[in-house]
């Protein structure tokens, strides 16, 4: 059970922050996940809905790159409600088995070259605080400088998320895949 109550719905909030409760309704359908705890806060959770929109819906780096990000994000911080719900998003964007697989288990055997890269520029932000020239250089010359920095916004943004669900005990949402530590 999550740590904090969950804000679900705008009357929740004062009146003064509804019209950000409004916002995360905008663009994400509803309060769910995350932004249930990040409105205790609410003005970070407005900044956030801008930052995640564009990270999740504006941005020009491939969808498939944003979700393994993603995923390999929520399996180093053990973030299981972000896994959960990026497992889902990964296999509607044709992530092999295999490559999940892989990042649950934290290696990356068997998983096609170009996800590869993605999976480890990401671990080594999260576990190095830093990359190698040549894999700095090799994702530079694959995406530009733009959708670099995007990419490294995109880990900064779900490790974000990770950390602010495993801090309030966000399980997993309903019928998701649930993280195994």
């Amino acid at each position: 059970m999550a740590r904090l109550e969950r804000i679900t719905s705008k009357d929740q909030l004062p009146a003064k922050d509804q019209p950000i409760a409004e916002s995360v309704i905008a663009s994400r359908g509803g309060i769910h996940g995350p932004f249930t705890m990040l409105l205790h806060a609410p003005q970070l959770a407005s900044h956030l809905v801008n930052v995640g929109g564009y990270i999740r819906f504006e941005g020009s780096l491939d969808m498939r790159v944003r979700v393994l990000a993603a995923m390999t994000v929520a399996r180093e911080f053990e973030a299981v409600y972000v896994w959960g719900a990026q497992t889902g998003s990964a296999r509607r964007q044709g992530v092999p088995e295999s490559t999940i697989t892989a990042i649950r288990e934290k290696h990356s055997k068997g998983v096609p070259p170009e996800d590869a890269q993605i999976i480890e520029f990401t671990r080594a932000l999260l576990q190095k605080h830093r990359v190698d020239r040549a894999l700095f250089d090799a994702v530079r010359a694959r995406f530009g400088d733009e959708q670099l920095v995007e990419l490294t916004g995109t880990i900064g943004y779900y490790s974000m998320l990770a950390m602010t669900v495993n801090a309030c005990e966000l399980e997993a949402g309903q019928g998701a895949e649930v993280l195994k530590a």
